[in-house]
């Protein structure tokens, strides 16, 4: 069905912009559990943590055909007790991200809530998107950061009462995922087509 007068989208439309709000808000609300989720477990008793390992070789795959050298990333290790300091950088990994997805889901929210009405070019939106792009550039970077400090700190307080374990494990690894970088441009080039379309909106009203 065409838009009518009262009704600037399509009925079909409508549909599908009611479905993508409610996804949005559905994530947006998966995004705030596993922040939740997150929270509880940096902060139990006995914390699981991912410990990066210069070198650990893998017997079982010694002589396989094809396989020239077999060895594990990382090792899960349960603390009995990490410092404070890394439980938060940890926490901060994981959150940073769930941040800026509830961010993207709320813009998204209004978003589809403005096309409904047939108003999307709004300064709200296009300010809102600007924001999450500097969210998702900047929590993107700082959340692999935390985690590489985080570890660090664990790996530093393990060592100090078990020196051979900076043999081990590495005592800083940082391999920075320049993804959100990307993210964070095409979203900043989203704001400014906004900010230029509620302009032109804004002028078109002005000469009816």
């Amino acid at each position: 069905m065409a838009p009518s007068p009262g009704h600037p989208v399509s009925r079909g439309d409508a549909v599908a912009l009611g479905v993508i709000a409610t996804g949005a808000v559905s994530v947006a609300v998966g995004a705030v559990v596993a922040i939740v989720g997150g929270a509880l477990s940096v902060f139990a008793d006995e914390p699981q943590v991912r410990l990066p390992l210069q070198r650990a070789d893998i017997p079982q795959l010694d002589g396989v055909a094809g396989i020239v050298d077999a060895r594990g990333a990382a090792a899960d290790v349960v603390l009995a007790a990490p410092p404070a300091g890394a439980r938060w950088l940890l926490l901060l990994e994981g959150a940073l991200p769930a941040l800026a997805t509830i961010g993207v889901c709320v813009v998204a929210y209004v978003l589809a809530l403005a096309l409904m009405r047939g108003r999307p070019f709004r300064r709200m939106i296009s300010t809102a998107l600007g924001a999450i792009a500097g969210l998702v550039l900047v929590g993107g970077i700082a959340s692999q950061a935390c985690g590489a400090f985080g570890r660090a700190l664990v790996v530093e307080d393990l060592a100090a009462r078990t020196p051979e374990l900076m043999d081990i494990l590495w005592p800083f690894l940082l391999d920075l995922d320049l993804a959100p970088i990307g993210w964070g441009f095409i979203l900043a080039l989203v704001a400014a087509a906004f900010a230029i379309g509620s302009r032109i909106q804004r002028d078109t009203e002005g000469l009816v």
